[in-house]
């Protein structure tokens, strides 16, 4: 076994998954805090969108005009917010892809070779809090790099706890 080399960066590739859900945006303070306290460290911010809700916007939703140029728009301001949370020596790499949630994330992370993974708990949908998370359990199982995954639970408590 290795022994731990503090010269060494553990974290320098850092990706942070949003699905632009209050969990997410609890977590992205998370990875922040890692990227800030490894200078030169890289961020990313992968948001996928999922290939059945692309197809239902392609087949169903064309008859709205500019809807391509309109949902861009709302990623682009979404990614925004988490832009202007940056300090001056961070920068974030942004990629969004369309397909399988877990899939995706998995796969970008081997392709940039990450270090650590950060996202909530749970995403938008009833669907998934019901699952406990299906996506972040998937890429627990699966990743092949340290994974943190932040519960929204745990901000409420810290939040109380302040008071």
């Amino acid at each position: 076994m290795e022994t731990f080399d503090p010269t060494k960066k553990t974290f320098a590739r850092i990706l942070f998954c949003t699905d632009f859900s209050e969990n997410a945006d609890f977590a992205f303070d998370f990875a922040l805090d890692a990227a800030t306290r490894r200078p030169g460290a890289e961020l990313y911010l992968l948001h996928v969108i999922p290939e059945s809700d692309a197809q239902f916007w392609k087949t169903y939703i064309y008859e709205v005009e500019d809807v391509d140029t309109k949902a861009k728009r709302d990623v682009d301001e979404r990614i925004a917010t988490y832009r202007s949370r940056l300090p001056e020596h961070v920068t974030l790499h942004v990629e969004i892809r369309i397909g399988k949630d877990s899939h995706e994330i998995l796969a970008f992370a081997r392709q940039k070779h990450i270090d650590l993974i950060v996202m909530g708990r749970q995403g938008r949908g009833s669907l998934q809090k019901a699952l406990f998370g299906n996506v972040a359990e998937k890429v627990v199982r699966k990743a092949d790099c340290a994974v943190l995954v932040v519960p929204l639970s745990y901000g409420r408590r810290r939040a109380a706890a302040e008071r």
